[in-house]
């Protein structure tokens, strides 16, 4: 059977997996170049066209990419997006949307319900597969909290902003996202301080610290423009609280980093206790990790006392696709979906 390809358009990267007689055989993922213009999606498309013969293959698409402030609203990403999917992979290419696949005219026509609905492709898998659960999607800058239910996805929010107000999406996540989003205080010599209100460090940084952040899950530039070293990272963290990092030995800037991540989880299982009491999720219900972030789900899972499954533990994958397949979750579920 000639291959399938599934497509994750984001703002900061393209991802894309290739499947084989309902086997995800790979997932890659493609940054986008950081510059404010919307050609920014043409270029990166063009390294996945070089590395990958698509040429007679269908392509299911889904995106978030339209929200980028390279575009005007959303209407106009999404119209760009299709448009250059259409002319890249072909007429027959099927877009992703919370009621289905559409044509590239359908998905044009009826944008409001393609755009952002990568979570919807990853949540319907997942739910066609366990039945029961909450899955937990943590990426870069965000964190899905879907709940699952009698095998449908039983979300109450349709887009990003009825999921913000549902508490089914935290705009939070394990690398881009700024310090200064999650925590306004924190301890430093024994007192409480504010923090500065600046992009001075992220939570990349927090992560490097205590050691959670996989080595590869940050392409990205660092806030300072710097390099990614502990030291560094420290540095920057170090900076939040208005200082110099040889104001405290190393141990204390891990230890800053530790609260910080203490209190990023604590607003993500707050969110979560909320919607297992809202769908009444029993006991077994499985909390279903994915995203370069997922550490953090399978960390609440244990904490909500509910048992644990990784995403690409739930398709038949390639062992070497797996990893990738579990950060990529939307892309690989799009294509098997399709």
């Amino acid at each position: 059977m000639r291959a399938c390809f599934g497509w994750d358009l984001g703002g900061a990267n393209l991802k894309l997996s290739r499947i084989e007689n309902g086997r995800t055989m790979s997932v890659t993922q493609i940054p986008c170049p950081a510059v404010s213009e919307p050609r920014k999606f043409d270029r990166a498309l063009a390294v996945a066209v070089d590395m990958l013969d698509l040429r007679n293959a269908p392509h299911a698409v889904t995106m978030t990419g339209e929200l980028s402030d390279v575009f005007a609203n959303r209407a106009e990403g999404v119209s760009y997006l299709v448009a250059l999917m259409r002319k890249t992979t072909g007429e027959t290419t099927r877009f992703y949307s919370l009621d289905g696949f559409l044509d590239a005219e359908q998905a044009i026509a009826r944008w409001p319900d393609v755009a952002s609905a990568n979570w919807h492709a990853s949540a319907a898998l997942a739910a066609s597969i366990a039945g029961e659960g909450l899955l937990i999607d943590v990426g870069t800058t965000t964190t899905d909290l879907i709940p699952l239910k009698d095998g449908k996805v039983a979300a109450a929010g349709r887009n990003d902003g009825e999921r913000l107000t549902e508490g089914e999406l935290i705009y939070g996540g394990v690398v881009r996202t700024p310090v200064m989003a999650v925590i306004r205080h924190a301890p430093f010599k024994g007192r409480m301080q504010g923090i500065a209100a600046e992009r001075f460090a992220t939570m990349a940084d927090v992560y490097r610290l205590t050691g959670e952040l996989p080595s590869d899950a940050d392409p990205y530039p660092t806030a300072d423009r710097r390099g990614d070293s502990l030291d560094e990272s420290a540095a920057r963290l170090a900076r939040m609280l208005g200082r110099d990092a040889s104001e405290a030995e190393f141990i204390a800037w891990k230890a800053l980093a530790h609260f910080i991540a203490r209190q990023q989880i604590e607003q993500i299982e707050a969110d979560t206790r909320v919607l297992i009491e809202r769908e009444e999720l029993s006991a077994d219900a499985p909390v279903i990790g994915a995203g370069c972030g997922r550490f953090l789900a399978e960390t609440l899972a244990k904490r909500l006392n509910q048992p644990y499954r990784d995403f690409s533990g739930m398709i038949d994958c390639d062992e070497a696709a797996r990893e990738m397949a579990s950060r990529c979750a939307p892309a690989a579920a799009v294509a098997l979906l399709a």
